[in-house]
């Protein structure tokens, strides 16, 4: 389609496209398998099963290239020039303990320490500088690790937040020596208090810039052999869209990317069809991600912990992972008990039933032998048929026998234990944060979500299932439905009692626009730019911050801003925190937080809206034996998409389309929307 954008979610399994022609309103879908290690072939391919780039007004890519390369440990060889006295800052961390119990873990920083030079240098937190840097000292080390085989360097420098002048003049110096451009900075790249987090973000930085531009690149490269002449975009773990420029400086906030799109998705879906307390439940080929929208507002994390002691502190949608997937491997471990992941099959060789040389059962091969999937039309395209007999085979022999079960018995004892972890992951966001699911309903995505949520909704008590029209490329629609973002932060140390409202809206009205700016810059049509400040602040003497979000604006040289607002704003986010306020103590303003928000045109969802023709009588299918509580049960079988609006479906029944199957368990009923979406509900 010329004029058309197009949304690509890369996962472990599978590459999800969304294309959408916003002239016309025609949309098309694919789902083709993706290769690990090479994700560029599966993005390409997914590309020309949609008739090709050529035309393509944009392309916005959801990517898991960084999060995979930092929980494989596969990142650049990284360099560290810091502060004389602080090279140990990424391996003594906070003191945490991989294990919460025992003097016992272990920890490998993304840098070994002979990788991390010392040079003489020191600023004070006041700003002011004690020692200035010895450039000599700087031009010994870049060339030092380069002969040890350094890709990239990272430069930390202690309180450069407060002053960034020695970092600075270290960093031209590296940069008149380094091959390339993998140099990062920490003043640049969070220039913030707290030098733990800011070390680890400047690393993991560093650490991901070789790869994620190499992939960048390649796509770059091969997307204009495919005659692709548009912008190219990718989605960052706010959920909001940035150019490749901004991604090549600042990989690291490309961790989570693939996730947030999807909820970015399911927050516009939900609101469409009248939800506005939700729990995105994304199952994937190789994990299950959990994510809470309470009042129609995804909650964002100020960082988030990638692996043990690997920290970016960034914004990023809260997004809880358990390794729970389609290809996650059931077996039986050493003390009898049954284990369903973390490790999964992928794609290749996947399931046992894809019959590619895996002979471990998992998740997806439960589903089939207990009929939930139908083995004549599997989800992808890539095969014809599934193998029933060998993942049958495969779940009596690892399963079954060990447990003392034949091989139905087996095969549902994999269900269950899967549905206990991923209510675990429901719980963990909802019930252990105080809130009660059932005012929540479940929405599904990913190519396995659909399967399992009348599971959850029994277990957990949810009060619905919303199931997209689409689920099984939720994400790469979040592609297209998420705005352009840039996020920024700047550390101030200001008290409350003493601020200078001047010099308070000056620093907002800078970091205004400078964040505007890179919004503008990434080239993609925005209907307005929406600016967003929230102040870090905490009382005098407290070691935590709480978010304030301050309800003023830009509006011609200035904010407004006064020391009233922000004392206001304080005491409602402390109190909404605490239940209590600490009167008579002096409060500090911290950091101050800038996002710049490029609203993009509204997608319509009533796009997705089953055809006028659509009918009970065109959808129905027959009927075949499902297992469901240790029996067959005789399920009607449905082609989802040509369901008519208004269709009322009772369980048992399976829904089959191109991208996903929903099962309708036995005392539940599904209902199809105005949207096409289904909602399910207890009978």
């Amino acid at each position: 389609m010329s004029g058309a954008i197009v949304g690509v979610d890369v996962g472990g399994t599978f590459t999800d496209l969304f294309l959408f022609d916003p002239a016309t309103g025609r949309f098309q879908t694919a789902k083709v398998p993706s290769q690990r290690g090479d994700e560029a072939s599966g993005f390409l391919a997914g590309l020309r099963a949609l008739g090709g780039a050529a035309g393509m007004v944009a392309v916005v890519h959801g990517t898991t290239v960084g999060t995979n390369a930092l929980l494989e440990r596969k990142g650049a060889k990284l360099g560290v020039i810091t502060t004389a006295g602080f090279r140990d800052v990424l391996e003594m961390r906070r003191r945490d303990r991989r294990h919460t119990w025992g003097l016992w873990g272990d920890f490998q920083p993304i840098a070994d320490r002979d990788l991390r030079l010392e040079v003489p240098e020191r600023c004070l937190a006041d700003g002011s500088i004690h020692t200035l840097v010895d450039i000599a000292a700087v031009e010994a080390a870049a060339p030092q690790l380069l002969a040890a085989g350094a890709e990239a360097c990272a430069i930390i420098f202690i309180n450069a937040y407060a002053n960034p002048a020695n970092e600075q003049a270290a960093a031209e110096a590296v940069r008149r020596i380094w091959p390339n451009p993998h140099v990062s900075v920490s003043s640049e790249i969070l220039p913030e208090i707290r030098e733990f987090e800011r070390a680890s973000t400047t690393a993991l930085n560093a650490y991901l810039q070789p790869l994620v531009a190499g992939y960048l690149g390649k796509l770059e490269g091969a997307l204009a052999d495919e005659g692709f002449g548009g912008r190219f975009h990718i989605v960052q773990s706010n959920g909001g869209i940035m150019s490749t420029a901004t991604a090549r400086r600042f990989p690291a906030r490309t961790a989570l990317s693939g996730p947030a799109a999807g909820v970015i998705a399911a927050g516009a879906i939900a609101k469409a069809a009248g939800f506005s307390h939700v729990i995105t439940c994304d199952l994937g080929g190789t994990s299950f991600d959990v994510s809470l929208i309470a009042d129609g507002q995804m909650a964002l994390a100020a960082q988030a912990t990638i692996d043990f002691g690997l920290v970016i502190r960034s914004p990023m949608i809260e997004i809880t992972t358990i390794g729970a997937g389609g290809g996650s491997i059931a077996a039986v471990d050493r003390g009898g008990l049954l284990q369903v992941g973390p490790e999964s099959a992928g794609s290749r060789p996947g399931p046992v039933c894809y019959g590619q040389g895996n002979d471990r059962p998992t998740l997806t091969d439960a589903n089939l032998v207990l009929g939930r999937i139908n083995a004549a039309r599997p989800i992808g395209g890539a095969l014809t048929s599934l193998d029933v007999d060998a993942a049958k085979a495969a779940i009596a022999q690892h399963v079954g026998l060990p447990l003392g079960l034949d091989a139905m018995a087996a095969a549902e004892a994999i269900l269950r234990v899967a549905n206990a972890k991923m209510a675990g992951a429901i719980r963990l966001v909802s019930i252990e944060r105080g809130l009660d699911p059932a005012r929540f309903v479940a929405l599904p995505f990913g190519g396995g979500g659909a399967l399992h949520v009348g599971a959850l909704l029994t277990e957990v008590g949810l009060k619905a299932a919303l199931v997209p029209r689409f689920p099984g490329v939720t994400s790469a629609l979040g592609c297209i439905i998420a705005d352009v973002r840039h996020d920024q932060v700047r550390t101030l140390n200001l008290d409350l009692d003493s601020l200078d409202p001047a010099a308070l809206d000056a620093h907002l009205v800078r970091e205004a626009s400078a964040a505007v700016a890179v919004v503008r810059d990434a080239g993609l049509t925005v209907e307005a730019i929406e600016t967003l400040f929230t102040l870090d602040m905490h009382y005098a003497g407290q070691t935590h911050t709480v978010a304030v979000p301050l309800p003023v604006t830009v509006a011609g040289n200035g904010t407004g801003v006064t020391q009233a607002i922000v004392r206001q704003a304080f005491e409602v986010a402390y109190q909404c925190a605490f239940s209590r306020l600490l009167p008579g103590l002096p409060v500090r303003i911290v950091s101050l937080r800038t996002a710049a928000i490029g609203r993009r045109p509204a997608f319509d969802l009533a796009a997705l809206a089953p055809d006028a023709d659509a009918s009970l009588a065109k959808a129905a299918l027959g009927a075949r034996q499902v297992w469901f509580d240790g029996a067959w049960h005789e399920a009607r079988i449905y082609a989802r998409l040509d369901l008519p609006v208004g269709a009322e479906i009772p369980g048992p029944a399976i829904l089959e389309q191109p991208d996903a199957t929903v099962v309708v368990d036995p005392g539940l009923m599904a209902r199809v929307d105005r949207f096409g979406n289904l909602i399910i509900e207890r009978a």
